[in-house]
């Protein structure tokens, strides 16, 4: 089997000292490959790249209309958002709503990943609680399906909770491949997750970005989900993040989601083409370099866009004195056209 293309690298002085490979998808709703790279039939866990299809149930149970979920907590129910004081505050809002607290989360504690807002929590003398985790939005939005639907919410992140059956179908639909038991694991956050072709996925985004091929009540709700992630995109990551500055920058016409273990999926909605992209070695920096770079090519950026497009696909990187001693940036073969 021919390897990856290899798609970034870290070149230290004038010399490359670690080359990046990944493989990466473009394709429409009815599977149409636009651009390929690698192997794109290989299954792969897409980790936090499909928060926005785990969040479908939320939908589907009447969780958003029973507890007037806004637009904050939708946009929050698809992120991996840095523990900013916004974020804590919509997680601990939408919990609220369906009469809930940070002590029904099973998500667990983690610091906030902003620098500055871990800081101003230990100059406080607070401890980080599941509400600073970066999933925390997605759990709330779990935890408001099981309420809907009148269950128990504790074990929802369980594999065999109603809740995890609700999320593995939606994604089953959304894809259009089955989720099987050989091909599953746990996430970070503990729920269920589960490898499928990467092609499914990219197909998938496709799919929620223009509506076809989902039951028309999802192809609603995938749209909502959309409207609300692109229209709060601070939510969805935070300050000095890519996700978060890709889709500000182009204005409500790209959906863009990053995935543990170097993962990104989204969806350029003006053309309604659908993307994947997994970096072999899982380097989230070394993915990053990697979209930054293909959506100069594919995802049709004016001259905003393009500024925070380029200045992602190209990472300097520095020793502990300041001195730049390298760039971790796009290969050629990342610069794609559609």
């Amino acid at each position: 089997m021919q390897a990856n293309p290899v798609l970034a690298h870290f070149k230290r002085g004038n010399w490359v000292e670690n080359r990046h490979r990944g493989a990466f998808c473009l394709c429409d709703s009815r599977g149409n490959i636009a651009i390929s790279m690698g192997d794109i039939d290989r299954p792969i866990f897409p980790r936090s790249a499909i928060k926005v299809m785990q969040a479908l149930p939320m939908f589907e149970t009447g969780a958003v209309g029973k507890f007037a979920l806004d637009d904050e907590t939708l946009s929050l129910a698809c992120a991996s958002h840095h523990g900013e004081p916004d974020h804590v505050a919509v997680a601990r809002r939408a919990l609220a709503a369906a009469d809930l607290s940070v002590d029904d989360l099973e998500c667990g504690a983690h610091p906030p990943s902003n620098s500055a807002a871990r800081k101003a929590l230990e100059e406080k003398g607070e401890k980080p609680s599941a509400l600073h985790n970066n999933c925390s939005g997605k759990h709330a939005g779990m935890l408001s399906v099981a309420r809907a639907l009148g269950i128990d919410t504790k074990g929802y992140v369980e594999r065999g909770h109603e809740v995890q059956k609700r999320v593995r179908a939606a994604v089953e639909t959304v894809i259009g491949e089955e989720l099987t038991e050989d091909r599953c694991g746990t996430d970070g956050c503990s729920i269920p997750t589960w490898a499928s072709p990467l092609k499914s996925f990219a197909q998938g985004f496709a799919r929620m970005a223009t509506g076809e091929g989902l039951p028309e009540n999802m192809a609603g709700a995938a749209q909502k989900l959309f409207d609300a992630a692109t229209a709060h995109p601070h939510l969805i990551a935070g300050t000095d993040t890519f996700d978060t500055d890709a889709m500000a920058a182009f204005d409500g016409r790209l959906m863009v989601k990053i995935g543990a273990d170097g993962v990104f999926c989204g969806a350029v909605r003006n053309t309604g083409l659908g993307f994947a992209l997994k970096c072999d070695d899982g380097n989230l920096q070394a993915a990053t370099v990697m979209i930054a770079a293909i959506l100069q090519g594919i995802a049709e950026p004016d001259e905003k866009a393009l500024v925070v497009l380029r200045r992602y696909a190209q990472k300097p990187m520095s020793n502990w004195r300041g001195i730049e001693v390298g760039v971790l940036e796009a290969t050629a073969e990342a610069y794609v056209s559609a």
